[in-house]
């Protein structure tokens, strides 16, 4: 059946196991904040502590994690570490994601071609 369908292709064992862990780590709720916030613009650990509502030393860990699965970056400016999302791919999952979210919440129907930033409630929109 899938022999019939032009350029099918199976993504390898390394791809699936690091988009699996990649979704793992993304499977908390503080983590998709952090991420969110790290979308705006970079950030320190205290900062991003005030913004998703936990301690430093949480959002530290959170951020550890983060940064082993390639979703986060840090950059050391003497004492202080300030984080950023990795690239492009952060942002394009984690928008998807909280399209998909926003649509399931609202009841609202798949799109099948749509444009992602025209879809996202007006918070969102800023993610490109």
């Amino acid at each position: 059946m899938h022999t019939s369908i032009p350029d099918f292709r199976m993504p390898n064992e390394e791809q699936v196991h690091l988009a699996a862990e990649g979704f793992r780590l993304l499977a908390d709720p503080t983590r998709i904040k952090i991420l969110w916030a790290l979308l705006q613009g970079e950030s320190s650990v205290a900062c991003l502590g005030e913004l998703v509502g936990a301690a430093p030393t949480a959002v530290s860990q959170h951020l550890a994690k983060l940064r082993l699965a390639g979703l986060v970056r840090g950059r050391r400016e003497g004492t202080f570490v300030y984080y950023s999302a990795a690239d492009v791919h952060v942002r394009a999952l984690l928008a998807e994601a909280l399209f998909h979210a926003d649509h399931a919440d609202r009841g609202l129907p798949d799109h099948a071609n749509g444009d992602l930033a025209t879809h996202l409630p007006a918070s969102s929109a800023r993610v490109r």
